[in-house]
């Protein structure tokens, strides 16, 4: 009787090839028989290709699932440290807010101003279209029609907004064309203009980045300003010193000084130590402002800060050549410096020496006009 194959992978040499559709399962072993193995079973049930993708498939999303998990958690772990620093902006935007709301009011008064000269302006315009429509194609007057356009213009923006250097350009540049032509009955206007220009170049300058550059130093500088309320008691004499001064005395002393001297002398070493002691209790001091003392840790803040929103409002005063509001804030910040601040300490001294310098410039010039050169240019062209 033929046995069958020990391994059905391997091909029987000496007999038919069983395929492996045809093996019988065991049957469950009885009482008497030997029982086979569950490890075998487990080893039959890998071999299978169905089974080892369904269980590999259980561990890919096994493996989503965690990914998916941590995943999720780092993203809501995100979100809300976003919220957080969310509602801190939000607070400093606010307060933000409401200072440019004040100087919002402040410049819609400026700009009612400015649309009055800019309606001034269009109704000059459109005067200077219906005059260049009617005027003749004449070169020389032309070239007379837009140096007075580009004069009307630049004196405007000279008294608006103090535009010294845009006024010098166009002086010049109205100088340039006049030179081009030979006739003599330019000369009177070519004077009017150099006068003109000799009036600007006279004006002094005001430097701007200089100014500004000042102010951000003081910015910089205020987190590092020493307060009233920060002051700490002065430290004790060390002992090293006044053992010195003892051992000094006892070498002054002669050896065979009497027990009178050596008691005063020790009395009055005491006395000296004693005294050192009971001043680093009591501190006597004169202060305008009792408040600035008693500024807790988040008032000290405040105070910083509103020192800074000075600071940046005299800079934008600065940049907008508003004379007024630049003083007012600066003295407001040097009136914060003496009332919170340890006038004392020399960052202090340092700050307010920088503020008594940008104070010290003028922030607006007394500009001309530049009406003898219009006039030169406009009775010219009134000339039959």
């Amino acid at each position: 009787m033929n046995e069958l194959p020990n391994n059905p992978e391997k091909p029987n040499m000496g007999g038919p090839v069983v395929p492996p559709e045809s093996y019988v399962t065991p049957a469950p072993a009885g009482p008497g028989e030997p029982r086979v193995p569950e490890g075998t079973r487990v080893g039959g049930l890998l071999q299978k290709p169905q089974n080892v993708a369904i269980l590999a498939l259980a561990i890919l999303l096994a493996l989503q699932t965690y990914s998916t998990h941590s995943r999720f958690n780092k993203l809501r772990e995100d979100v809300a440290r976003t919220l957080q620093k969310d509602n801190a902006s939000n607070a400093e935007t606010a307060q933000a807010v409401r200072e440019i709301q004040e100087a919002a009011k402040e410049l819609q008064v400026k700009v009612g101003v400015l649309e009055s000269r800019q309606t001034e302006a269009q109704s000059q315009q459109a005067a200077l279209e219906q005059m260049y429509q009617d005027i003749s194609k004449n070169r020389d007057e032309w070239a007379l029609s837009e140096i007075e356009q580009v004069l009307s213009t630049a004196s405007q923006q000279l008294q608006l907004a103090g535009n010294v250097q845009g006024a010098l350009i166009a002086l010049q540049n109205a100088d340039r064309s006049l030179s081009r032509s030979d006739k003599p009955q330019f000369i009177t206007i070519r004077r009017a203009i150099a006068r003109d220009i000799e009036k600007l170049k006279a004006l002094p300058s005001v430097d701007q980045p200089g100014i500004a550059l000042r102010l951000d130093n003081v910015i910089s500088q205020i987190d590092n300003l020493p307060l009233l309320s920060d002051e700490k008691p002065a430290e004790p004499i060390a002992p090293s010193r006044v053992n010195a001064f003892a051992v000094a005395g006892k070498a002054a002393a002669p050896a065979d000084r009497t027990l009178a001297q050596r008691m005063t002398e020790t009395w009055r070493n005491w006395s000296h130590e004693m005294w050192d002691d009971i001043r680093q209790l009591i501190r006597v001091r004169t202060v305008d402002n009792p408040d600035a003392l008693m500024l807790s840790p988040s008032e000290s803040y405040f105070v910083r800060e509103n020192l800074k929103l000075r600071l940046l409002n005299a800079r934008l005063a600065l940049l907008s050549r508003n004379e007024g509001t630049f003083r007012d804030d600066i003295n407001s910040a040097q009136q914060q410096l003496v009332k919170y601040f340890d006038t004392k300490a020399r960052s202090t001294q340092a700050a307010q020496a920088l503020l008594r310098q940008v104070q010290a410039n003028n922030v607006t010039i007394d500009v001309p006009d530049l009406s003898e050169s219009l006039n030169a240019v406009r009775n010219y062209k009134s000339k039959p």
